[in-house]
């Protein structure tokens, strides 16, 4: 995350690290740790720009733990990947 890109995120939310996965003039999607309520997550977004330029929210999955990205990982790879 650079210091002048600031992630759309409730004021509840506080960005650990983030990384743009893609970012068009009406969609943004991002990868980012969180903190929320004194609980690290990772949590992919999916923001869209409303009529009056504001980015809202459109989606969020949590990732709770590496244990649970590994399976998931593992899933779509041995699922999709092999087509």
């Amino acid at each position: 995350m650079t210091k002048e890109e600031q992630f759309p995120v409730h004021e509840t939310v506080k960005v650990l690290k983030g990384v743009t996965i893609s970012k068009s003039i009406n969609w943004w999607s991002a990868a980012l740790m969180v903190e929320s309520y004194g609980r690290k997550q990772l949590a992919l977004y999916l923001w869209r720009k409303d009529a009056n330029g504001k980015w809202k929210r459109k989606e969020k999955f949590i990732i709770p733990s590496k244990d649970n990205w590994e399976k998931m990982k593992k899933i779509i790879d041995d699922t999709f990947f092999s087509i």
